[in-house]
């Protein structure tokens, strides 16, 4: 980091670990979590990012963890609820840093992180900008200014949105869906003030969760990349009953429920 930095505390090797591990933990949950194919993650960009997430779950910085391997090698950090983060101390060497939310304290804390982080060219700062967990239908979608005052301070580098998603399909544990928008170039909100940078924010967010969720009502894995897989079917006595109902009448057994 450079000198005089006031980031705060990043253990490299801590960050990496759970990055590692959120996947893990991930298949424990959900049968199955991708990114849609018709909205890939870009492969890369130039200079610092704002990542932009919608807000719909508890899960969204695990899922974040999970993207995180597609940029590899990417200073990340992310803001969350101080008061959570008393209840997982050790996420606070992990790239997540604690704001007392709806306050101006807060406020400024994030300001003054996301700023000095958006000076790195490697940096990518991870915002679930609608601030509270919100169901991923409601619409307008409205994020809290302080995505602006980031967008608007940068001179280079992306904004990118990302919306997130989960429901339930055809197996016992619920799917996580992603699709990345089109990255907004921070060039081209160049003049731009906060409130109007945080409108095209969150115009382009409210797109890509509307693309997203016309792929989610398709029901279909194979239009998604997997990114984590868990074993499909139920299990116990259900699976054996239907193992056995297969082989008695000659047909191979699959332990998914798909067509």
């Amino acid at each position: 980091m450079k000198t005089g930095d006031q980031l705060p505390p990043r253990w490299p090797w801590l960050f990496r670990l759970f990055r590692d591990y959120a996947p893990k933990y991930a298949a424990k949950h959900f049968h199955f979590v991708g990114i849609a194919k018709s909205m890939p993650a870009p492969s890369s960009w130039e200079g610092p990012a704002l990542i932009v997430m919608n807000h719909p779950s508890w899960w969204d910085p695990i899922i974040g963890y999970v993207l995180c391997r597609f940029w590899p090698n990417r200073l990340d950090f992310a803001p969350i609820d101080a008061t959570a983060l008393e209840k997982y101390k050790f996420l606070a060497k992990a790239g997540l840093f604690g704001i007392d939310p709806g306050t101006l304290r807060g406020a400024r804390e994030f300001l003054r992180v996301g700023r000095q982080l958006m000076t790195y060219a490697n940096a990518s700062l991870w915002v679930t900008a609608q601030g509270q967990f919100t169901d991923a239908r409601i619409r307008p979608v409205e994020l809290r200014a302080g995505v602006g005052h980031i967008a608007a301070g940068m001179s280079h580098g992306v904004i990118l949105p990302i919306a997130v998603e989960y429901t339930f399909w055809n197996e016992s544990k619920p799917v996580a869906l992603i699709g990345c928008g089109s990255p907004i170039a921070a060039e081209s909100l160049s003049g731009s003030g906060p409130k109007q940078c945080t409108s095209v924010v969150a115009s382009a967010l409210e797109k890509a969760m509307d693309a997203l969720a016309a792929e989610a009502q398709s029901r279909d894995t194979t239009r998604f990349q997997p990114l984590v897989q868990s074993r499909a079917g139920v299990g116990g006595l259900y699976d054996f009953g239907r193992r056995a109902r297969a082989l008695l009448t000659g047909r191979r057994f699959r332990a998914d429920h798909s067509e």
